[in-house]
């Protein structure tokens, strides 16, 4: 993205362990970077300092090593434990365990009643319960919840399960939308926010890999193959915890695998960013204007639309292909090449979206593409083979919409306490999307599914326009106050709110 703004926007460290510290009473070595020699320097020189363009490179490389796999990961593992509902459906999971088809679609959706609960406090509790704690203890649990579901053998079982794997999941995508904030400038972070999006894209593609091989296990040690489904990939849930424990510091900035250079140009960063960055201390106060930025509900109203269709696409997939003829094994193998080309495309957009600084074009074009995908799947009766074709145009939009939305938002509030209620909200009204998605994909062939997409897609057309239009006009006004033109009568002009805090659209 772009390299302005470097004076502010940089991360904090946001945990109980505290960095090496920098005031005025205690110096530190920094490095000069015009003749490569350590000197001393106060906090305020810090956010002077010009950092050597190669060095941080270097240390971006650095971090994007060893954080992006476990955040990655840890989310492709989310996805897994989350979606394989959908991929066990066609294995006869209903049947097995007496559920309808209405008992079935509930189960689906109330894993959203706890998920949306519990996101808001989560994310504001992140960095009291520390990160590493907070991220590996809810990995553990819903790894067991995934494990035990294997051994479920009615519909009650089933729920409890599901309400318990919502709770659990509720903080990973909004808590590691914060820990990347923590380790990267504003500017840096819509490509790394796009990479848990992809990983949602993609475990869809792995989930239908392992559906296919572990289905195959049916009769194995007397269980049926869809609760193989469940124990394998909770076990390996339980190998990502283990990761997650050992390589995410609660204090980036000194993190076992950067050098002494390293770890004082992520506190020049950091310093350089206390604007965006923010108090560590959280009051009400900065809760009660987030609660009151229109920003959040643009935002939150276009996460719940573009959230129809990644719940329901992401979680029917196979029952939509299976509603076209193919058998349970054929069903999941296909879903494999279609959530393939929605993690190209979506890495292919997001990297386009970051390098030139834009959001709503990108929205906007893969909404339509996604438009005529649905219009497909609903008008095309019996071309078998357009319709497949049309989940390729539908699965565009699916993680390309939500992703690049929350980093949009991520991205344009400030500071740190604002920014985690803002993304906690946003995640906890778009995520009711996930209760409707289970409720209108009910019945093969999945019209009344489908038709709520297309409607919900479009609608997040409009709100996409008119949150563009709105931020438009708050960047007009804020050069009308900084050219002395009218008098500055906001209520709020601190952090996002200042002047000199550029939006992005």
């Amino acid at each position: 993205m772009a390299d302005n703004h470097h004076e502010k926007n940089t991360e904090d460290v946001e945990s109980n362990v505290p960095m090496q510290p920098i005031n005025e009473k205690q110096k530190q070595p920094t490095q000069n970077l015009s003749d490569g020699n350590l000197s001393v320097q106060s906090v305020s020189d810090l956010v002077n300092v010009q950092l050597d363009p190669v060095k941080e490179k270097k240390l971006l490389a650095k971090l994007d090593l060893h954080f992006v796999p476990i955040i990655m990961f840890a989310y492709l593992t989310c996805f897994l434990d989350r979606g394989n509902i959908g991929n066990v459906k066609v294995a006869g999971m209903p049947e097995d365990i007496g559920a309808s088809a209405a008992q079935y679609s509930t189960a689906v959706s109330i894993f959203y009643a706890t998920y949306v609960t519990f996101e808001t406090p989560l994310a504001m509790l992140m960095k009291k319960i520390t990160p590493r704690n907070l991220l590996c203890g809810l990995c553990v649990v819903w790894s067991l919840t995934t494990i035990f579901t294997g051994f479920v053998t009615s519909v009650g079982g089933l729920y409890a399960s599901r309400l318990v794997l919502g709770c659990c999941e509720a903080g990973l995508f909004p808590c590691l939308n914060l820990y990347i904030s923590m380790v990267y400038r504003r500017e840096e972070q819509a490509k790394r926010v796009s990479y848990l999006m992809s990983c949602a894209a993609l475990s869809g593609a792995v989930g239908g890999l392992l559906a296919y091989g572990l289905l195959q296990m049916d009769g194995v040690a007397g269980k049926a193959g869809w609760r193989w489904v469940y124990i394998i990939e909770g076990l390996f849930s339980i190998v990502v915890a283990v990761w997650v424990w050992f390589g995410l510091p609660n204090d980036p900035t000194n993190a076992y695998f950067l050098t002494t250079e390293q770890r004082w140009m992520m506190q020049v960063r950091n310093e350089q960013s206390r604007q965006y960055l923010g108090p560590e201390k959280f009051t009400w106060d900065q809760f009660w204007i987030e609660v009151r930025d229109p920003k959040l509900y643009f935002s939150a109203a276009t996460q719940f639309c573009q959230d129809i269709l990644l719940y329901g696409f992401s979680t029917f997939l196979p029952a939509i292909l299976k509603s076209m003829g193919y058998n349970t094994l054929k069903s999941n193998a296909l879903t494999v090449p279609v959530y393939i080309w929605g993690v190209i495309s979506f890495t292919i957009l997001a990297w386009w979206a970051d390098r030139v600084t834009r959001f709503v074009p990108f929205l906007l074009g893969a909404n339509a593409i996604s438009i005529v995908g649905y219009i497909l799947l609903i008008a095309v009766k019996t071309n078998d083979a357009v319709r497949y074709f049309a989940t390729y145009l539908c699965v565009v939009a699916c993680y390309l919409g939500p992703g690049l939305n929350i980093a949009w938002l991520n991205v344009n509030v400030a500071p740190h306490h604002r920014r985690a209620v803002a993304i906690g909200l946003q995640q906890t009204i778009g995520n009711t999307a996930g209760i409707v998605a289970g409720q209108v994909y009910r019945k093969s062939p999945y019209i009344l599914g489908n038709s709520f997409s297309l409607g919900s897609v479009c609608v997040a057309q409009l709100l996409i326009v008119a949150h563009a239009l709105y931020l438009r006009r708050e960047i007009a006004a804020k050069e009308r106050i900084a050219e002395g033109k009218v008098e500055d009568k906001r209520r709020v002009t601190t952090g996002d709110g200042a002047v000199d805090y550029k939006y992005f659209y």
